[in-house]
C-alpha cells in the first residue's frame, strides 16, 4: 500500500480556518487564540502556499501583507515571539511576506551591522556549533535570509557568507561545522541537532544556487542516521522530518550519490510519517499548532515532490522554499 497523507492534508485544510481571526489576514499561531502573532499569521501564508490556496482576492491579499508588517519593531526591524529566536521569527515573518511579493516596513536596523568587514564571519564564529547547533543555525541561517528578503543583502555579504560556510563544512559528513560533529554532545551520541542546524544552511545554498561543499557525505550521513533510528522521526510534529528529507533529497541530487539507498530509505520514512500523520490526534497539544503542523506539512511536499508515483497526497503541493530561503 502507497503512503497515504490524504487524511492529514484534509484535515490540515479544514481546520485552517479555525485558526483564522476577524481581520483578514489574521491568524493565531494556536487553535483557540484570540490575536494574531508572528507564527500564526506567517503560518497560515505558508500553508495556504503549500497547498496552492493562497487568496487571489487583492483585499485578501493585502490584509495578510498587513498583518504581517503590523507585526514588525519599527527601530530593531525584528519580528519577536517568544518561542524562538527574533532572528528565526525575523526570517520567517518576511518568508511569509515574500509569498505576497511583498517587503517588510522597515529596515532590518539590527542586523545592518553585519555588512561590515569582518562582522559577518565573526558573528558565524561565535555561534554555540558544537552544544547548540540547531537553535544556532535559527541564527546563523535567519540572518541571511532575512537580509536577503529585505533585499538588504549585497553581493558581498553574500560571497562572504557562503565563503565562511564553505570553508567550515565537515568534509567527513557534509555537516557544519568542521571540528564539532564528533560524540559525544551533551544530549548524548545523536548527530541530529547539527543535521537540524545544517539543513538551515543548505536552504540557504539552494535558493542562492550555491553548492554544498560535500554532499556525498552528507547523503551518507543522512542514510547512516535513518539506518540506526538515531532519532525519534514520525513521533510528534513539528520540522525534523524535513530536515532529513530536505537534506537527503538536496544532497542526492547534487551529487547523485547511493541513488537506490536513498530511494528505499525515503520509501520507508514516508510509510512511517504517512502512518503517523493517518492517526494524528488533533486535539493534542502539538497539533493545535499552526507552527508544528506547518513543519510536518513540509515534509509531506518535499516527499511528494521525489517520490510522485509512490506517494498518495490528493493535490500537488508547493513547497515554499522552493520559492524563498527559511522556515
Amino acid at each position: 500500500m502507497s503512503p497515504d497523507f490524504r487524511p492529514f492534508v484534509e484535515a490540515l485544510e479544514a481546520r485552517l480556518p479555525q485558526h483564522a481571526l476577524a481581520e483578514p489576514g489574521a491568524h493565531a499561531r494556536w487553535r483557540g487564540g484570540t490575536a494574531p502573532d508572528p507564527y500564526g499569521c506567517a503560518d497560515a501564508a505558508n500553508i495556504l502556499h503549500t497547498l496552492g490556496a493562497l487568496p487571489r482576492d487583492p483585499a485578501l491579499r493585502a490584509g495578510f501583507v498587513r498583518q504581517l508588517r503590523a507585526l514588525q519593531d519599527p527601530e530593531t526591524g525584528r519580528f519577536v515571539e517568544g518561542s524562538h529566536h527574533p532572528t528565526h521569527t525575523t526570517a520567517h515573518c518576511l518568508g511569509a511576506l515574500q509569498l505576497f511579493d511583498a517587503r517588510p516596513l522597515h529596515a532590518l536596523a539590527s542586523l545592518a551591522e553585519l555588512e561590515a568587514a569582518d562582522a559577518l564571519e565573526s558573528f558565524l564564529e561565535g555561534l554555540d556549533w558544537r552544544d547548540d547547533p540547531w537553535l544556532a543555525s535559527h541564527q546563523g541561517a535567519g540572518a541571511y535570509a532575512a537580509r536577503v528578503l529585505a533585499g538588504e543583502a549585497t553581493a558581498s555579504f553574500e560571497d562572504r557568507y557562503f565563503a565562511w560556510l564553505a570553508r567550515t563544512c565537515d568534509p567527513a559528513t557534509g555537516l557544519w561545522r568542521v571540528g564539532c560533529v564528533t560524540p559525544p554532545f551533551r544530549w548524548g551520541e545523536t548527530r541530529f541537532p547539527h543535521l537540524a542546524g545544517t539543513f538551515h544552511y543548505l536552504f540557504n545554498h539552494e535558493h542562492a544556487r550555491r553548492p554544498h561543499p560535500y554532499p556525498g557525505p552528507l547523503v551518507d550521513t543522512c542514510l547512516e542516521m535513518e539506518a540506526s533510528a538515531e532519532w525519534p522521526f514520525s513521533r510528534m510534529l513539528g520540522f525534523a522530518e524535513i530536515d532529513w528529507v530536505y537534506c537527503t533529497t538536496r544532497a542526492l541530487q547534487q551529487s547523485g550519490h547511493r541513488a537506490a539507498d536513498c530511494r528505499a530509505a525515503l520509501l520507508r520514512f514516508a510509510a512511517a510519517q504517512a502512518a503517523f500523520l493517518a492517526e494524528l490526534d488533533w486535539e493534542r497539544d502539538d497539533a493545535r499548532d499552526l507552527h508544528a503542523l506547518f513543519g510536518a506539512l513540509c515534509s509531506v511536499a518535499e516527499l511528494q515532490r521525489v517520490l510522485p508515483a509512490e506517494v498518495e497526497v490528493g493535490r500537488p503541493l508547493y513547497l515554499v522554499l522552493d520559492r524563498r530561503p527559511f522556515v
